[in-house]
Parts: C-alpha cells; sequence; structure tokens
C-alpha cells in the first residue's frame, strides 16, 4: 500500500446498493406520535426516523397485526 493516495484524480460514483437500503416515504403522522418517537430519540441517542423505522422493522419481522375494532 502506499503511504498516500492522491484523491483528487478519483473519479466518484453512486453506490450501486443504496436504493436498496431503504426508500423514501411521504406519511401522514399525528403530532403526538411525533414527539413519542423524538422523545425516545433524547433517551436512547437514535436518530427519531431510524426508531420509527426499527419499530416498523420488528411489526414486520414479527408478523404483528393490528388489532383494532371499528365497531361503535
Amino acid at each position: 500500500m502506499k503511504e498516500e493516495y492522491d484523491l483528487s484524480t478519483m473519479e466518484s460514483r453512486k453506490n450501486p446498493y443504496a436504493k436498496a437500503l431503504k426508500k423514501q416515504v411521504t406519511i401522514r403522522v399525528r403530532p403526538d406520535v411525533i414527539n413519542y418517537f423524538k422523545d425516545m430519540s433524547e433517551e436512547s441517542g437514535i436518530p427519531y426516523q431510524s426508531l420509527i423505522n426499527l419499530y416498523l422493522q420488528d411489526c414486520v419481522s414479527e408478523h404483528r397485526k393490528l388489532k383494532m375494532d371499528w365497531s361503535a
């Protein structure tokens, strides 16, 4: 290995796997839900969007189903 590399001569290229990592979406979320995850974020030191993603990943891996009764 060289002791020094001249990075100014290198050409940059996009990560070919970047699109497979995460997909950007837009959803409407109630402010109390966002605040809940932001509070958890401050406690854990993990960005709140990452916490939401981790929670959703856990739901997928555990095959969690929402239990709601809409009848009044």
